[in-house]
Order: C-alpha cells, then sequence, then structure tokens
C-alpha cells in the first residue's frame, strides 16, 4: 500500500536527503547547476511550509517517490524535485504526488505554479500535459538544451 504525506523535520530529513539525491543522479546529464548541496543543508529551507511544500510517497514503510514546491511570488510558486523510484514507476504515483503537489498549492493560495522538465523525463512531460500545464515563461535557471518550462493556473476562470 501507497501512501503521500508531508514530509517531517528533523524526522524524515535522511530519508529526503536520499531521495534528493537519487533524483539528482537520474538525469543523463548534470545538475550541478542547482546547488543542490546548500539546498540539501539548509532543508526544509525553500520548501518548509506556510510558502513551501514538500511530500513523500511511503510504500510499505520506505519512501519511494517525493514532491515540493517553493515560493517564486506571492501568487506563484515552482513545482520541484518530482520524483519516483524505479521500484514503485507505473503505478500511477507519479500523478498521485503531482496531484498532491497542486493540492498543497491551491491550499497555501498561490495562483499559478510553474516547472521545468528536462526533454528526456517524457512520462513526467505526458502527465503535465494531461493535467493542463502548458508552455510558460522560466521563472528558475536551467541551462539544460531542450528543457521545458510550464505553468498552470490553479483557479481557472
Amino acid at each position: 500500500m501507497t501512501e503521500i504525506k508531508p514530509a517531517c523535520f528533523p524526522q524524515d530529513l535522511e530519508r529526503v536527503v536520499a531521495i534528493f539525491r537519487e533524483y539528482i543522479v537520474s538525469p543523463s546529464v548534470s545538475l550541478d547547476f542547482q546547488d543542490y548541496e546548500r539546498e540539501f543543508a539548509s532543508l526544509p529551507g525553500k520548501y518548509a511550509a506556510p510558502q513551501g511544500r514538500l511530500l513523500l510517497a511511503w510504500k510499505d514503510g520506505v519512501v519511494v517517490g517525493c514532491a515540493a514546491l517553493r515560493q517564486v511570488d506571492e501568487r506563484t510558486c515552482e513545482m520541484k524535485r518530482v520524483f519516483i523510484r524505479a521500484t514503485a514507476r507505473g503505478e500511477g504515483l507519479g500523478r498521485r504526488l503531482i496531484e498532491g503537489i497542486l493540492a498543497e498549492a491551491r491550499e497555501a493560495g498561490y495562483a499559478r505554479i510553474c516547472l521545468d522538465v528536462l526533454p528526456e523525463f517524457t512520462a513526467a512531460q505526458a502527465i503535465y500535459a494531461s493535467l493542463g500545464f502548458r508552455p510558460a515563461p522560466a521563472v528558475a535557471v536551467n541551462p539544460v538544451a531542450g528543457t521545458k518550462f510550464l505553468g498552470l493556473d490553479l483557479f481557472p476562470a
């Protein structure tokens, strides 16, 4: 059985760092431009409530996925660190995590959520498209060629 729940600090710190490290090495390109060691050292940092959020997916008592959001400005947040371990893929968990982050963003009062997704993450791109994400201006630096910058209005008219 899988469940999704907010990360609790400091109890989940080691689990969060471990799965974030798996995310960092998962693509075929370097993510060194993200200065992730500084991010890890300050967790929960920008993902701390009330402006931020960090969800963990658990399966049989083990963390198998994560998703987070951080504040860009008063109206906009950015989805970050969406990752599912290979052992838990294909079960719809990625979509559930993304939907969970969207709910958290709405609860936090954001009107818009943005993200960037690497070209090789085609499954994630398909999920984002199915949820209504569309091309949008970048809210963070990502120099990887072919990266898509997407956004979604959380309370469409």
